[in-house]
């Protein structure tokens, strides 16, 4: 089954406001994340304007939180594409398995924090655009 853009969402994370003492937003297993978390890692120290990710995901889901700064997601399933602006700690994007995906735009200092179904495996990775098409276009 082909995997579209219509599988992407944006999900709303707890947040817990204490007006001295700032925000809490909390991530747990079988709550808000559509999927069990087998790896966490986290993008920063990356120069404003630059680009990471553009590749896809055979089996693996992710999901996406942007906690500090901004940075825009680029999808693409192939046919359609969309582009999101992830600059909120308290939400965060869900990316099935057979999405291009790419971050773009990073500002200065932001980080960004990703969840993963499963544990690095580089047999997962799909680099180059033209094997995505071939894949999973058809």
């Amino acid at each position: 089954m082909k995997t579209t853009l219509d599988s992407c969402v944006l999900i709303n994370l707890p947040k817990f406001n204490e007006r001295k003492k700032g925000n809490l937003t909390f991530i747990q297993n079988n709550s808000k994340i559509p999927f069990r978390i087998k790896r966490i890692f986290y993008l920063y120290d990356i120069p404003g304007g630059e680009s990471r990710g553009a590749h896809a995901h055979k089996k693996c889901k992710q999901f996406l939180i942007a906690t500090s700064g901004s940075f825009h997601v680029e999808l693409d399933d192939g046919i359609n594409k969309t582009n999101y602006e992830l600059n909120n700690p308290d939400f965060g994007l869900f990316i099935p398995p057979g999405i291009w995906a790419s971050e773009v735009n990073f500002s200065s200092g932001s980080t960004c924090l990703v969840l993963t179904s499963h544990i690095y495996d580089e047999n997962d990775y799909i680099r180059n655009y033209n094997d995505y098409l071939k894949i999973f276009k058809n």
